[in-house]
Formats: structure tokens, sequence, C-alpha cells
């Protein structure tokens, strides 16, 4: 294992930076959004700090390769990458209070917040290389193994992120465990370990484990209104509780996008759109079977349920977080035999379901965006065929 050490260094190193372009989108979404501008300035500005970070690692590693040198670059990686929670509640949410450009923001706060990490990790592979050639005079071998072992790290990195990790465990902890792994790397390389660094070692984790610490009381005294802070494998969702003299809300957000709300006095849903719906009962007063594409907190089916109760509503959410904040935060009832859920893509739905409906009602969104694949002349089709006769779509 020793003899592969500097191998299985890189190969990580490439998992957790592709790791941290994941965590990256979910820190800005709530702030700036996730739309494709927002997607390519992350991309953008990694792509930028890593090809800085192969330069001047190929400059250090010419005039001095040793472990030594990536031990340090691997503690000081893994002290940036740790602070990024930090970064997002002193840097992020202080801009989107001065600037209004998006683009702009997500620019300053993806290269202030993760282009050092990416510079730092980035610049360990020249040195590894460097070092191995050193070891067994094969450089074309040798820049050949490492560049495979780092695409290979990228494709596991990116994969264990976005489908195990993000939904599973979260953005936060995924950091922590970064930062961690980032530690007990630098630790395995460090040759002369004596009192001195071993203690330096041990603060630098106490560091990293209280950081984490703070980082989350400083998120939660700065947004006293956020009652849940959940990652999904489709976004970054929060709930809120909005007080103040004359309003008491409880609202659920993805992105910058506010996507339901009830009044917590009432119980009743909040926004006045929604009561439109209720219109397929005066334009087919016959209608027993409603279809409805987008559940979010679930509140058009609540009233629903609660208005119509000799009638059946299906619903389509293809976020079971959404389904479960829907029940644990804005009283969603999955036992009530009148409701039935499918956890599914829309369109997807629409294109393999058998089942007729009296009315379709459709109000998915992401954030402030609709998706496309439910906007186009072939999905009104589908939506067409999913109905009887005397059918309506609201």
């Amino acid at each position: 294992m020793k003899k592969y050490k500097l191998e299985i260094t890189v190969f990580l190193l490439r998992g957790i930076t592709m790791m941290l372009e994941l965590v990256a989108a979910r820190v800005l979404a709530p702030y700036v959004g996730s739309s494709n501008l927002i997607w390519t300035t992350i991309i953008g500005i990694m792509l930028i700090g890593m090809s800085l970070g192969y330069w001047v690692g190929g400059k250090l590693a010419d005039k001095n390769p040793n472990i030594k040198t990536v031990s340090e670059f691997l503690f000081i990686a893994c002290i940036t990458t740790s602070i990024i929670p930090i970064s997002e509640v002193v840097i992020i949410d202080n801009l989107i209070k001065i600037c209004n450009e998006l683009v702009i923001v997500a620019i300053i706060s993806a290269t202030l917040i993760f282009g050092i990490p990416s510079f730092m990790l980035a610049a360990i592979s020249p040195m590894a290389v460097k070092i191995k050639n050193e070891e067994e005079k094969a450089v074309g071998k040798i820049s050949g193994k490492i560049s495979s072992l780092s695409t290979i790290g990228s494709i596991i990195g990116t994969f264990v992120a976005g489908f195990i990790l993000i939904p599973n465990i979260g953005v936060r902890n995924i950091i922590l465990i970064s930062s961690i792994l980032l530690w007990i790397m630098g630790i395995c390389l460090y040759n002369n370990k004596n009192k001195k660094t071993v203690s330096i070692m041990i603060v630098i984790l106490i560091a990293i484990i209280g950081i984490n610490i703070y980082s989350y009381k400083l998120f939660k005294d700065k947004n006293p209104d956020i009652i849940k802070d959940v990652d999904s494998e489709y976004s970054r969702i929060w709930v809120k509780e909005i007080k103040n003299e004359n309003i008491n809300y409880k609202t659920l957000q993805v992105d910058t996008g506010l996507e339901s709300y009830i009044d917590q006095n009432t119980g009743e849903m909040g926004a006045e759109y929604l009561k439109y719906f209720d219109l397929f009962d005066y334009y087919n007063e016959n209608a027993n079977s409603v279809l409805m594409i987008g559940g979010a907190a679930y509140t058009y089916p609540i009233h629903y349920l609660d208005k119509y109760s000799n009638k059946t509503i299906d619903v389509v959410e293809i976020d079971e977080k959404m389904t479960e904040i829907a029940q644990e935060e804005f009283g969603l009832d999955t036992n009530n035999p009148n409701l039935k859920i499918h956890h599914q893509d829309g369109r997807s739905f629409l294109n393999y379901n058998d089942t007729k409906y009296d009315a379709v009602l459709i109000d998915a969104f992401k954030g402030l965006n609709a998706p496309f694949e439910l906007t186009t002349y072939e999905a009104m089709q589908k939506v067409r065929n999913n109905l009887k006769d005397n059918g309506i779509v609201i």
C-alpha cells in the first residue's frame, strides 16, 4: 500500500474535486439559482483554479519535488474545504444583498469559496508525477497512470456524490468528510513526524470539526427563519417560518423560488393562483378523478382532499423528499384513500400512464423555472391522451 500512496492520493483528490463541484451548485442554489449560467460559472471557475494549480504545482515539482510539500498542500486544502459552510454565510449571503447581478455573485462566490480548494488539489498531481518519476524513471508511464487514476477518481466521485452522498447525508456532511479525508491523506504522506508536527496535525483536525460545528450555528443564527435545510436527489430545499404582526407563513423554497406556502393560522394554502385549479369542477361538475403534475408541499392536493371528499386525486412528484417534507411540515396525509402519489418525472408519467382522468392540473416548477419537457406541443398531446372525453387541462 505504501508503494502506491501517491497514486491513491491522486485518485481520491480527483474524486473529492468532483464532489466539491456538485457541492458548489447546492451551496449557491438558494442564493443565485441553478440555471445553465450558474452551472457554467461553477465549472469554469473550478477549471481555472485547477489550471492554475497544475501550472504552479508543476513549477514547484521541478524546483523541489518532495512528499512533505504534497502533505502541506493537503493540509491547506483540508482547511480551505472545511470553511466552505462559513463562507456561504459570510460571503454569498452578504454579496447577494449588495449585488443584484446573480452571475457576478456566482463568479465572485465560486472564486473565493471553491477556487482555492480546486487550486490546492490540482497542484498535487504534477508533484506526484515528478516524485514517482524520480523513483521509477519512466515519465510517460507515470504521467499516463496518474492521469488515468485521476480520471477514474473523477468518475467515481461524481457518481458517488450525485447518486448516494448528497441525497443521503447532505452537503454539510460531505464537506466535513472530505476535509477529514484530506487531513488523513496529509498525515499518511508526512514522513518526519515529531511531537511538534503531530501537535499541529491534531490542532488542524480539532479546527476542522470546530469549524463545522460553528458554521452550523452561524447559519442558524443568520437564518432563524429556516427550520429545515434538506438536500434531495434533485434540489436543496429550505422550509421557512415567516412571522410578523400580519402574517404567519410556512414556506417551501427550492433554489431561489418559492414553491409552496401555507397560512399557519388557518392551515390554508397561501398561493392565490392555486384556487383557480378549482375551476375544473366548474367546467365539468361530474369530474371525479384528477391528475396533478407537481406536488412540492402538496398545498393544493391537501386543499382538494378537504374540499372534495368524494373525488380522487393522483399527484406526480419527482422528488420523494418533497413528499416527506409535505408530511412532516405541511400536514399531508399520505394514507388518505382518495390520494395516490407517483414519484416519477411528469413527462415520463404522461408517456406511459394508461389511466384516464377528468382533469389534469399542471403546476410543475423547479425554483422559478418550469421543466421544459412539460411545456412543449408534444407534452400537451400526451396530456390530451390522459384525459377522458370531457376532460379539462388547467
